[in-house]
């Protein structure tokens, strides 16, 4: 509710300001390094490329207005600050002045390549600034492995205070986490969570009224419900991404203008249901934008070229490469991407799963086992447990057989606890695996006979290699195929001597199953 009631004051404090009517300026710093006990960052610098190049593309700041900072210490970022408040001062016409930073910092500095900016100083310089408006936006306190939580403790939050007036309409600015949280990146999106939440954003996914238009409102509003979703999975916790604002005036800052008619952009409209991202050119490109399963708004404004689509639905994942063409709009088509089943993207190591799960029944004969003359059909079920250098299948089964000699029938009934360890092979549209199965059996055996014939019971060891195949019907069910060399360890009958000896009893057992995932 606070914050419903603080963005809904944003929306009408701040100035009227379209993109051809202010002159933008960026100062736009990244850096991959920090003080000695800093963890290096991985993106840091990438993600600082990639939010100037949208400010140019889609943010009304001309190239000549944009200052990109990679790896420089404190005093090339001061003096690059000042140098721009030069310019703004002399610009003679309203203009907006746009600071973002992502890198280490703590409560009371950033952290620039061993040098420090004291947080209290950017912010006099942001605040100083004779623009009509300010905006300053700060990502850091990431980093780690697949995501990462920078120096492995929580710090307080950045102390922006708000309490003094200056000329000009005003100033908002925004944090990436709030007090004791850890501002996280990601591998997979080769960035932090809120940059790439605001990003997405600003390229449309925050369009919540379809005019074309990204408003500062909308823009923090997408990337604040973002970030709690995707850092709501991570092992670091949820990420609360914070702002504070001083402003007067009336109306909403753009801060991107989507031109449907541009000759050099397109649209690009995703399916509801998955969550999507799209990559420059191949998998292994730049992200440039996601759209969620839960966003309302599913398009984005793109440069006109080739692109790789990543899509997660529930059950599969689908994927596939499309181009966009200037002044056009491409509708994804879901039948014409490749379906990707988890369990593959698990063996493959793709992908955010360490597992997949399925249930799985078959029906089973064994051939027969020593003095057991007659075959042995039955059935199973298991739960098949994907991991990637191994499936395991922890089963149980049962079947019957049964003979008839003179004045006497016997019948068997054998139940197998079973774990089944094997290495899987995904080649085309089939799988093919090779494994072990270990296990205990019960055989239980009664007689029906005019004379008197008790009832045995033995316990076997069962160690039995298997080999099989399957092949998926849809996203989540598949059929499959198994031979066992069905090998029992127990004490059995000679049919010689009529004594009783340990040893191996051997049967084919062949079974014929589906499978269908959670």
């Amino acid at each position: 509710m606070e914050l419903r009631q603080a963005l809904t004051a944003l929306a009408l404090l701040l100035p009227a300001a379209a993109l051809a009517e202010v002159e933008r300026y960026a100062v736009v710093v990244g850096n991959n390094l920090g003080q000695p006990i800093d963890v290096p960052l991985r993106y840091a610098e990438m993600d600082a490329a990639r939010v100037a190049s949208v400010l140019q593309e889609v943010g009304g700041v001309r190239p000549e207005n944009t200052v990109l900072l990679q790896g420089k210490d404190a005093d090339t970022v001061r003096r690059a600050l000042i140098a721009v408040n030069e310019r703004v001062r002399s610009a003679g016409r309203s203009t907006v002045l746009l600071v973002y930073y992502s890198g280490h910092a703590d409560a009371g500095a950033l952290h620039l390549g061993g040098s420090r900016l004291e947080l209290a100083e950017l912010e006099q310089l942001v605040r100083g600034s004779a623009a009509a408006f300010r905006l300053l936006v700060l990502d850091s306190c990431r980093s780690g492995a697949l995501t990462r939580v920078k120096g492995g403790t929580p710090i307080p939050p950045f102390d922006i205070q708000l309490n003094e007036r200056v000329t000009g309409e005003g100033a908002v600015f925004l944090t990436s986490s709030s007090a004791s949280e850890d501002s996280q990146e990601s591998d997979e999106l080769k960035g932090s969570f809120f940059t790439h939440a605001l990003l997405s954003g600003l390229l449309g996914a925050a369009d919540e009224n379809g005019d074309g238009k990204v408003t500062l409102d909308e823009a923090y509003r997408h990337a604040y419900e973002a970030t709690l979703r995707a850092s709501s999975r991570t092992l670091a916790g949820t990420q609360h991404p914070t702002f504070q604002y001083d402003l007067r005036g009336t109306g909403d800052l753009v801060l991107a203008s989507l031109d449907a008619r541009s000759p050099t952009r397109g649209w690009l409209e995703l399916p509801p249901g998955k969550t999507w991202l799209v990559f420059q050119e191949n998998a292994d490109g730049a992200v440039v934008g996601e759209v969620s399963s839960a966003d309302r708004v599913r398009r984005l404004s793109l440069r006109a070229g080739r692109y790789f689509l990543r899509g997660r639905g529930p059950e599969v994942l689908l994927e596939g490469t499309l181009t966009v063409a200037p002044g056009t709009t491409v509708a994804v088509d879901e039948s014409r991407l490749q379906r990707t089943a988890y369990a593959r993207l698990v063996r493959k190591g793709e992908g955010s799963r360490d597992s997949a799960l399925s249930l799985e029944a078959e029906v089973r004969v064994r051939t027969a086992l020593m003095n057991d003359a007659g075959v042995c059909p039955g059935v199973g079920v298991g739960l098949a447990i994907a991991l990637r250098s191994i499936t395991l299948v922890p089963r149980v089964a049962w079947c019957q057989s049964g003979y008839t000699n003179e004045g006497l029938h016997a019948t068997t009934n054998e139940w197998d606890l079973e774990l089944q360890g094997s290495y899987v092979w995904d080649v085309g549209p089939v799988s093919i695996e090779l494994g072990l199965i270990v296990g205990a059996t019960f055989f239980h055996q009664s007689f029906s006979t005019t004379g008197t014939a008790p009832p045995r019971t033995t316990a076997a060891l069962e160690l039995s290699p298997i080999v099989g195949v399957s092949r998926d019907l849809g996203s989540r069910t598949y059929l499959y195929l198994s031979v066992a060399g069905a090998t029992y360890l127990y004490n059995h009958e000679t049919t010689v001597t009529g004594t009783t000896q340990f040893g191996p009893s051997f049967a084919v057992r062949v079974a014929l199953g589906f499978g269908w995932r959670f």
